[in-house]
């Protein structure tokens, strides 16, 4: 996974990159970003050698979380946790547990769910790197075809984006067969765009037509969970999204999915900005060809 010493991520962004990177991380990295996350206050005011003693790890390892978690140095760092502090005190709602019971009452079930929804939405467009998604937009907008490969969950994503860049007039295919996928990806070369959504980051019948587009010189594109996941060895452009805690009742699939829409959403309305002279009309008209069926 590459790293970025760019601008480091917003105060507000750090729990988000803990959830997102975590899984990604040795043990010894995991229980220093757990810490830092869970008291940003108690952690601002440590040097890098008291955090390592805290955490029970060493400063080498300090210094890797915080590059890891997107800040040069630790004292970028410690910048970032006084700024959440701030934030934490100034009066933000305490977070609810959102395990959802056998027996919880439904209203109970629906507010659980909502707090998740908006969590997981906050933590993806909190953790998105920008940049790499106006580099993903660029490619879309000058695409000669583009192909959107995703299995299961992630394949009504694919479905989802395609139908959005159909809708304004670009040639968009969803491929959920990994077959079709891969035949589809030969055709592929350079000026095309290949878009491969896995929460894993490990889902072989996703990376393996991204691969061959990628092999074939189209623009590649992965959509993932874990951008230290074998997808990213062949995209242009990663666009991570929030990793979410799964429970027996909310499974890993529909938390991921909801980032997954925030960023093809995301995706859909900057390709749509710069061809908006070409997609709104577009969009015009299929909303006139679809009206009829609307009305009563």
């Amino acid at each position: 996974m590459k790293e970025s010493f760019g601008t480091p991520p917003a105060p507000a962004a750090l729990a988000a990159k803990v959830r997102t990177l975590g899984p990604s991380m040795t043990r010894s990295m995991q229980r220093v970003a757990e810490a830092v996350a869970g008291d940003p206050a108690g952690c601002a005011a440590l040097t890098v050698t008291g955090l390592a003693e805290l955490t029970g790890t060493s400063e080498a390892t300090v210094v890797r979380t915080a590059r890891l978690l997107g800040y040069p140095g630790y004292r970028d760092l410690r910048l970032a946790l006084a700024g959440l502090a701030a934030q934490q005190q100034s009066g933000r709602a305490p977070a609810i547990t959102t395990d959802i019971a056998v027996d919880d009452p439904i209203a109970d079930v629906v507010a659980k769910l909502a707090y998740d929804e908006q969590q997981t939405l906050a933590d993806t467009a909190a953790g998105l790197d920008t940049v790499q998604l106006g580099a993903a937009v660029t490619a879309l907008t000058g695409a000669r075809r583009t192909d959107v490969y995703g299995v299961g969950a992630s394949g009504l994503v694919a479905q989802d984006l395609t139908q959005k860049l159909l809708r304004i007039g670009l040639v968009a295919h969803a491929h959920s067969d990994p077959h079709l996928a891969v035949t589809n990806a030969v055709q592929l070369r350079a000026g095309d765009v290949a878009i491969a959504i896995t929460h894993s980051g490990s889902t072989g019948d996703v990376i393996e037509p991204l691969r061959v587009a990628f092999e074939r010189g189209a623009t590649t594109v992965a959509i993932t969970g874990r951008p230290d996941g074998p997808v990213s060895q062949y995209a242009d452009h990663v666009l991570t999204t929030s990793t979410a805690r799964e429970s027996e009742l909310r499974p890993a699939a529909m938390s991921s999915r909801t980032g997954q829409l925030l960023v093809v959403d995301c995706l859909f309305v900057g390709v749509a900005q710069r061809t908006y002279e070409t997609a709104a009309p577009a969009l015009s008209a299929s909303y006139e060809a679809l009206a009829h069926r609307h009305r009563s």
